[in-house]
């Protein structure tokens, strides 16, 4: 599963955010593909979370169960670019505990399937 060259990164961030996001990674080569920038796509999405003691929530309170409203933000990323990509994530969001998945890609794989890809 080491065999890969680009992954996906997924950011659970309030939609206020999504601007700044995109355009600071951007800055860090991040949302390319092929010959576009700036590519990403946002959903929105309905979440629950319950903050326990010692955090610091950005919207709820402590022991209590929350529902709200964020955008999932989905970008691709080149390897090379994941750990200057996280430092703008990380810069930028506000949640004390912002969730970030890294998913390898492997459309390499299947070049002669997808051509261009």
């Amino acid at each position: 599963m080491l065999d890969f060259t680009d992954v996906k990164i997924e950011i659970f961030i309030p939609e206020v955010y999504i601007e700044a996001l995109r355009d600071e990674l951007h800055r860090v080569n991040v949302g390319k593909i092929g010959d576009y920038d700036h590519c990403m796509s946002i959903t929105t999405v309905r979440g629950y979370w319950r903050p326990l003691v010692g955090a610091e929530p950005y919207q709820g309170e402590i022991g209590q169960i929350s529902e709200g409203y964020e955008c999932k933000v989905e970008v691709n990323c080149k390897r090379e670019y994941i750990r200057d990509a996280l430092k703008v994530i990380k810069t930028i969001h506000p949640y004390d505990e912002p969730l970030i998945n890294i998913v390898p890609l492997v459309n390499h794989l299947f070049e002669e399937v997808l051509p261009g890809v």
